[in-house]
C-alpha cells in the first residue's frame, strides 16, 4: 500500500492519500468514531453499500471527460479492486462496486497516476461540475462552456470553504439555450450568453440558482441574465460561503440551497451574496479559455466497406449521429443499457473507436458515451465495429432511452429494483413502439427511491421506487410521475405526481400513457402541451384500475429481478456526510482546522487560511454549545446560541460580541494583515473554550 507515496508527483494528492489511508487505521482501531469517518470517506468518494462490508467508489470526471488512457486505466482498476463493472452516472461520473475500504487509498492512488480523482465525488461538497456532452461541438453553442466548468472543478477542488457543508452543492454548464445540463435543477446553473459592447463580443452566462430535485424538487431562479464571465467563479464563491454559513446542518432533509431560499425569501439571500463579496480572495478571475482544447484529430483515410446491417445503420445514423459546429465531422452516440459497461467490452470499445474518432470520450447526462470527429468515410466503420458490441443500438435520447439510477442493487436507499425494471421497459419500446425510437421528445427516467438519482422528477414520464401494503404484506411498486421536462433557456418543469401502483404493472402505465398519447395528440403538439391539455386528473382516472390492490397476483409480491418475496431493506442514505456532535470530536477538529489555518498562512494562501480559521471559531463555539445541550442546525445559529449561552452570561469574554468577532470574516478583504489578526483571534478564542471546557470537567 505504500508505493504510492512515491510514484505521485502532486504533493498535495499523495498527503490526502496519506490522510485516507491513516484515518482508516484509526477507525478500525476504534480510533475515529463512525460518523466522522463517514464523512471524510465520503469526501474522498468512497460510499458505503447496500451489501455490508464493501464499498462504492465515485471516480469524478469533470464535465463527463474522459480519454481513452484514462478509460482503459479505470478498467483496470475495477479488475483488479471492484465487480468488473463500470456503471456510469446522471452526473457524469464513472461508479465502480464491491470494493474493500482498506484497498482505497492504493485504487485512488493508482487513478491519480492519470489525473483522475475520488476527491468531494460525494459527501457536503461540490459534486461533480456537470455539462452538456457535445459543449464544444455543438452547433448551437456560442461557446464552448468547457473551460469554465473545468475551471470551477479546479477552484473548488479541495477548497476550505466547501469541505464541510450541510449538504452537497451541484454546478452545471449549459452549451445552449437547449439546456441539456438542465440549469434548472442545479444550486447553481449556467447558459452561455453573449453581447455586444462598443463593438466588442463580451461571454457571460444566464445564471440560474437554487433549484433541485429529491423528494421536494424546486425549479431554480433566474438571478441574472448577463453574468459577466470574470465573474463566473466569484459569485459562485459567495454563493456557496453563504450556504455554508446559513444552510441547514442536523436536518438532511432540509438541508440543501432550495431550503434556504424558502426559508429566508429569495431577496434576502441574494443580499447575503452581496454582503459576502468583499471577503472572496478574487474580485474577479479570468478563465483560460484553452484550458480544454479540442482533441487531435485522427488523419486516418477510412476506404469504402460493406454495412453489416443496412436498415439498422439508417436507424441509427438517423438518431446516434448528428453533424458538429466543426463542418465535415461528426458526433456519435453511444446509448448504454443501464448505463452499465463490463471491462471486457470498455476495453474492446477503446481498441474498435481509435482509428475512428479522437481521443476524448463524454459521459453523457443519460448514461451514455459521445465521441467525437468521426468523418463521414469512418461512420459506416463505426456502425460495424460498434455492432459487433453490441454497441449500435438506435434511439439514444429518445424514448426508448430509459435513464436509471443503480436502486437495489447496490444503493442503500433503494425502495425497490430500477435496473431490470429499466431494461423492460426498453424491450416494450423497441418491440410495441419501434416508431417512437425517433421520438427524442420524450424522455423516461427511473429511481430507486424519492431522491432522483435517475432524474425522475424531470422526466415526461417518470418512476420512483416505493412500496404498498395489501394483503398483510408489502409489496414493490413505483410512484408515476407525469409532465415535467426541459422548456430551454432555464425554464423547466418537475412531473407531477399522479399515482402509485403495483411496480409489476408499471408496464402497462407505459402502454395506456403511450396509446392514449398517440391517439389523443395533433401534429406538432409537444408531450408537454398533450399532457397539459388533458390534465393530470385525466391521467389519474385513466391509470386508476392499475392501482386496484384486491385483484394481486402472487408475482406481485415479487420486484423486477427478483425471485423472492419483497421486503424494505432501506439503510442510512450517503448521499452526504453525517453531523458530528461529539464534544471532543468537535474540539479534535478545531485543533486539525487550525493547523490546517496556519499551513495555509504560511504559504501566503491568506483567503484560505481566514476560512479555515473561521471553522476553527464555529468548532469550538459548537462544542461548548453541546455541553449545555445547545445543538443549533446552522453556522449562524452556533453564532447567535454562543452570544445567547456563553458571552452575555460572562461564562466566555471576547472582545464584544462573537457574532461581531467571527464575521468580521464578511467584513474584511483577504489581505495578509486582516489573516494575521483572525487567525490569532482563533488561537486565542480556542484556547479560551479548552480552558472554559476543562474547568467544567474538573468541576
Amino acid at each position: 500500500m505504500q508505493s504510492f507515496r512515491t510514484e505521485l508527483e502532486n504533493p498535495v494528492v499523495e498527503k490526502d492519500i496519506i490522510d485516507l489511508e491513516h484515518k482508516i487505521r484509526q477507525f478500525r482501531e476504534g480510533k475515529i468514531h463512525d460518523e466522522k469517518f463517514r464523512s471524510l470517506r465520503l469526501a474522498r468518494g468512497v460510499y458505503g453499500q447496500r451489501q455490508q462490508g464493501v464499498q462504492m467508489v465515485r471516480i469524478k470526471l469533470p464535465f463527463g471527460k474522459v480519454t481513452f488512457k484514462q478509460l482503459l486505466k479505470i478498467a483496470d482498476i475495477s479488475d483488479e479492486y471492484a465487480s468488473r463493472n463500470l456503471h456510469l452516472t446522471t452526473r457524469q461520473d464513472i461508479q465502480i462496486h464491491y470494493v474493500s475500504l482498506e484497498r482505497t487509498p492504493e485504487l485512488w492512488a493508482k487513478l491519480e497516476q492519470d489525473d483522475v480523482t475520488l476527491r468531494e465525488a460525494c459527501g457536503n461538497t461540490v459534486r461533480n461540475v456537470t455539462a452538456s456532452p457535445n459543449a464544444g461541438i455543438d452547433p448551437l453553442e456560442l461557446f464552448d462552456v468547457s473551460p469554465y466548468a473545468h475551471a470551477t472543478f479546479e477552484y473548488f477542488l479541495r477548497n476550505p470553504i466547501c469541505q464541510e457543508m450541510g449538504r452537497k452543492f451541484k454546478i452545471s454548464f449549459s452549451s445552449s439555450e437547449a439546456d441539456t445540463a438542465f440549469s434548472f435543477i442545479h444550486d447553481l446553473g449556467f447558459i452561455p450568453k453573449v453581447k455586444v459592447e462598443n463593438g466588442e463580443e463580451k461571454r457571460g452566462f444566464k445564471v440560474m440558482l437554487g433549484g433541485g430535485l429529491g423528494a421536494q424538487p424546486a425549479l431554480a431562479h433566474i438571478v441574472h441574465e448577463f453574468l459577466p464571465e470574470d465573474q463566473l467563479i466569484p459569485y459562485t464563491e459567495t454563493v456557496i460561503r453563504v450556504f455554508d454559513r446559513y444552510g441547514e446542518r442536523s436536518n438532511r432533509n432540509k438541508a440543501r440551497l432550495k431550503f434556504l431560499i424558502a426559508k429566508l425569501g429569495l431577496d434576502e439571500v441574494l443580499r447575503l451574496i452581496d454582503e459576502e463579496h468583499i471577503a472572496i480572495k478574487n474580485k474577479s478571475y479570468i478563465v483560460n479559455r484553452d484550458t480544454v482544447p479540442q482533441p487531435a484529430i485522427p488523419s486516418n483515410k477510412h476506404l469504402e466497406i460493406e454495412i453489416s446491417k443496412p436498415t439498422h445503420y439508417k436507424h441509427w445514423l438517423a438518431t446516434n449521429v448528428f453533424e458538429q459546429k466543426q463542418k465535415g465531422f461528426y458526433g456519435v452516440y453511444i446509448k448504454v443499457e443501464v448505463g452499465d459497461i463490463p471491462t471486457e467490452q470498455a476495453r474492446k470499445l477503446v481498441d474498435a473507436i481509435r482509428p475512428y474518432v479522437a481521443d476524448e470520450i463524454r459521459i453523457t447526462p443519460n448514461q451514455g458515451l459521445l465521441l467525437k470527429y468521426a468523418t463521414k468515410e469512418a461512420l459506416p466503420h463505426l456502425f460495424n465495429v460498434l455492432s459487433e458490441l453490441g454497441l449500435a443500438k438506435p434511439g439514444f435520447d429518445s424514448v426508448a432511452d430509459v435513464t436509471t439510477c443503480p436502486g437495489t442493487d447496490t444503493c442503500n436507499l433503494g425502495i425497490s429494483n430500477s435496473m431490470t425494471f429499466a431494461r423492460v421497459l426498453e424491450d416494450l419500446i423497441y418491440s410495441e413502439y419501434e416508431d417512437l425510437i425517433y421520438n427524442r421528445e420524450i424522455k423516461i427516467k427511473i429511481s430507486g427511491c424519492m431522491n432522483s438519482c435517475g432524474q425522475h422528477g424531470l422526466a415526461h414520464i417518470g418512476f420512483h421506487g416505493s412500496s404498498l401494503k395489501a394483503q398483510g404484506k408489502v409489496l414493490p411498486s413505483m410512484q408515476v410521475l407525469l409532465g415535467g421536462g426541459t422548456v430551454g433557456d432555464g425554464v423547466g418543469r418537475a412531473g407531477d405526481k399522479v399515482i402509485k401502483v403495483p411496480a409489476k404493472r408499471a408496464t402497462d402505465v407505459m402502454r395506456m400513457v403511450l396509446n392514449d398519447y398517440k391517439a389523443n395528440t395533433v401534429e406538432g403538439e409537444t408531450f408537454l402541451s398533450y399532457y397539459d391539455k388533458q390534465g393530470k386528473d385525466y391521467f389519474y382516472q385513466m391509470l386508476k384500475p392499475l392501482a386496484d390492490l384486491t385483484n394481486l397476483k402472487d408475482e406481485e409480491f415479487v420486484d423486477w429481478g427478483h425471485e423472492e418475496t419483497f421486503e424494505t431493506a432501506i439503510g442510512v442514505g450517503e448521499c452526504a456526510g453525517v453531523v458530528i456532535d461529539l464534544i471532543a470530536t468537535l474540539l479534535f477538529e478545531a485543533d486539525e482546522k487550525f493547523d490546517w489555518a496556519q499551513g495555509a498562512y504560511d504559504k501566503g494562501a491568506f483567503a484560505d487560511s481566514i476560512y479555515h480559521a473561521y471553522s476553527v471559531f464555529i468548532s469550538a463555539a459548537k462544542a461548548l454549545l453541546l455541553d449545555k445541550g445547545v445543538n443549533s442546525s446552522t453556522h449562524a445559529g452556533i453564532i447567535r446560541e454562543f452570544d445567547n449561552h456563553y458571552v452575555a452570561t460572562g461564562e466566555v469574554e471576547v472582545n464584544g460580541t462573537f457574532n461581531d468577532l467571527i464575521l468580521q470574516i464578511n467584513k474584511n478583504e483577504p489581505s495578509e494583515a486582516f489573516a494575521t489578526q483572525y487567525l490569532q483571534q482563533a488561537k486565542v478564542f480556542l484556547q479560551s473554550v479548552k480552558d472554559k471546557r476543562e474547568a467544567l470537567i474538573q468541576a
